[in-house]
This record gives C-alpha cells, sequence and structure tokens, in this order.
C-alpha cells in the first residue's frame, strides 16, 4: 500500500481518539493513559487552527488512512528535533516508521533546506532507539531524566547531519 505524509486536516483527531484508547500506545509514546475522547479531539483541532510555528506535523497516511504522524519541532535556522508516531500498534513493526521517517527527514533537509535533525528517545525505548539507528542518527549521549512508563529513565540524544543523510 502507497504510504504518503500529508498535513493534518479536519477528522484526524478520529484517529487520535482510537490512539489513545489505546493503554500500550499511550505508554510507548508518552501520552497520558485514560485521556478523556473530547481532550484529545480538542487537541488535535486545536493543531489545525492554531499550530504553533515551531511544529510541523505531517499525518503519516497508509491506503488512505491515517495511521500515524511525525513531527519537526523546536526550529533554529539550520537545525529542528524529529519526532514519530505510529497510531496503529497492529501496523507496528512493518517498517511503516522507517519509511515515514525517511519522507520526513527528506523534507527536512531538501526542502526545508535544514543541515542537522535531531531526537531523543527514552533509554528503554529499544524499538525508537532503533528506528532512529535506521534512519541514520548517531547517539551523541544522553540527556536529562524523564518519567517513562511509571520509572524516571534516561532520554538518549541523537543527531542527523544533511550529508550523512541516504533517503
Amino acid at each position: 500500500m502507497e504510504l504518503r505524509l500529508r498535513p493534518l486536516r479536519p477528522g484526524d483527531e478520529d484517529s487520535a481518539v482510537r490512539w489513545g484508547a489505546d493503554d500500550e500506545f499511550c505508554l510507548a509514546i508518552d501520552w497520558p493513559v485514560g485521556l478523556p475522547a473530547e481532550h484529545i479531539r480538542q487537541h488535535w483541532q486545536g493543531l489545525l487552527t492554531l499550530t504553533p510555528p515551531e511544529l510541523l506535523r505531517h499525518g503519516i497516511e497508509l491506503g488512505g488512512v491515517l495511521v500515524g504522524y511525525t513531527d519537526l519541532a523546536g526550529f533554529t535556522d539550520s537545525s529542528a528535533e524529529f519526532g514519530i508516531a505510529i497510531g496503529e500498534r497492529a501496523l507496528w513493526g512493518h517498517g511503516l516508521g522507517l519509511r515515514a521517517g525517511r519522507l520526513t527527514l527528506a523534507h527536512a533537509f531538501t526542502e526545508l533546506g535544514l543541515q542537522t535533525v535531531t531526537a531523543e528517545a527514552h533509554a528503554p525505548n529499544a524499538r525508537s532507539r532503533a528506528l532512529m539507528r535506521r534512519l541514520g542518527f548517531t547517539e551523541t549521549g544522553l540527556g536529562g531524566l524523564e518519567e517513562y512508563r511509571g520509572e524516571v529513565v534516561p532520554v538518549v540524544r541523537f543527531m542527523l547531519e544533511r550529508e550523512n543523510f541516504s533517503p
């Protein structure tokens, strides 16, 4: 099936509400478990109308269905921070994160002209750390401590420079 990135649009909040009902997704992506559907809906509707300038969020669409999103955030003149979430847990482990990540990074380096993209992953999140490495990121060290799955854990920092990216 064709995978593509697209801007968020009205109706996408329904997918986010579905993802938010999956406790495992919430734990993996660091969303609070048990958020009321209306809270999630309002947040996503707000992203459509008042997206902060430091956030570029694209929906990941597979076969016409929104299955996740990617973020570029915290922009400077030459860099941004990458983030990704596959909301449909049944699709985890099928390479969608790698495909969508490559599309996002190509956009960052080619169309936005960024020189560096950074990322972070919680140390126990082996899947996220492995994805960063498959995308070409290099581990640059540990950041601060954050709560993840009910424990305080270190954050692993990553960096990818334009000349080291291969789509």
